[in-house]
């Protein structure tokens, strides 16, 4: 069975004129320009499959937005290939476009002026979705985003939060099979990002659709993605299992121990990295770390032990400086 998703080499270049300083090349700029080439996606390739959702990680300026960008159909390429649901994205065939959506968390797609619901009604008929399906899927989207109190209210009312909620809403209203989403949770507080969350899992385990999702926000990776995929500078650095990124660019581990005081000589087991209120925390080289806790349990009173890998944030930021490569 053919991938949902498949790219090989993919390319996005932007032609761009570069502006020179001083007088005289400010002038000559106005008969003739310089022109450089700047690749915003560097022959990337990778594939889905049918229900998996992918995190999809870089810096700012990485290619990610471009690459969604390209694969809804919104961009062309310059060159390279890829197919969604084996159809070329940029053809924008009216078969693809029932069976994708794009959910960018700075963009808007509701109209400011009117409530949610009549946004839906106008996606309903953009759609042609049949009056039955629409009522059926909208009443599941009602309950799992607890839309109610909020569907009749003028969109510019609703606070970012619950408004982010509609938008995914009225993006999923025809039942995409394919779901691009572009930062969903940014700017949104804790409890809305794990709301965000529960729903996106929750949509894929009951329309076994296939997710590729780009975040800054860590936990919504961990939360969601077993899967990564990290491009930086337009270039793919990594593409796995987020426990196999993990490995492969961290070299120590945290351990937590708990014993009630904090003395100057714990450094002898490891970096201090914090000590206070009885508990200390300790970075080691990874290969160190069953030793290292050997040697804690046997020389100190312990209550409590725990040892963890370094927040994934700080293995990102890894990954970007290319550390360890």
């Amino acid at each position: 069975m053919p991938p949902v998703i498949h790219l090989k080499d993919l390319r996005k270049v932007y032609v761009v004129s570069r502006q020179e300083t001083g007088t005289s090349a400010a002038v000559k700029s106005l008969v003739r320009r310089h022109k450089t080439e700047v690749p915003a996606v560097d022959g990337i390739s990778f594939d889905l499959e049918a229900g998996e959702i992918v995190g999809f990680l870089g810096p700012n300026g990485a290619g990610k937005t471009t690459t969604l960008k390209m694969l809804s159909g919104l961009l062309h390429p310059t060159s390279g290939i890829a197919t969604v649901l084996g159809y070329v994205p940029w053809k924008r065939e009216r078969d693809f476009l029932r069976q994708i959506t794009l959910v960018m968390g700075q963009r808007n797609q509701l109209v400011w002026d009117i409530s949610p619901l009549h946004s839906f009604e106008l996606n309903r008929a953009i759609y042609r979705i049949k009056r039955e399906d629409y009522e059926s899927m909208l009443k599941e989207l009602t309950e799992l985003l607890d839309l109610e109190e909020l569907l009749h209210k003028p969109v510019r009312n609703l606070s970012l939060g619950e408004r982010m909620k509609c938008e995914i809403a009225a993006a999923l209203l025809h039942r995409p099979s394919v779901v691009f989403l572009d930062e969903p949770t940014i700017g949104l507080d804790v409890t809305m990002q794990r709301r965000i969350r529960a729903f996106i899992s929750e949509y894929r385990r009951r329309f076994g659709a296939t997710v590729l999702l780009t975040s800054h926000y860590m936990a919504d990776v961990e939360a969601l993605c077993k899967r990564v995929i990290v491009i930086h500078h337009g270039k793919l650095l990594f593409d796995g299992e987020l426990s196999d990124l993990l490995d492969k660019f961290t070299s120590y581990k945290t351990i937590v121990v708990e014993t009630g005081d904090c003395k100057p000589e714990y450094a002898r087991y490891g970096e201090v990295l914090s000590c206070e209120d009885g508990r200390f925390t300790l970075r080691v080289p990874k290969e160190k770390t069953a030793q290292v806790t050997e040697r804690i349990l046997a020389d100190l009173p312990v209550i409590d032990l725990l040892v963890e890998d370094p927040p994934i944030e700080e293995v990102i930021d890894r990954v970007f400086t290319q550390e360890g490569l």
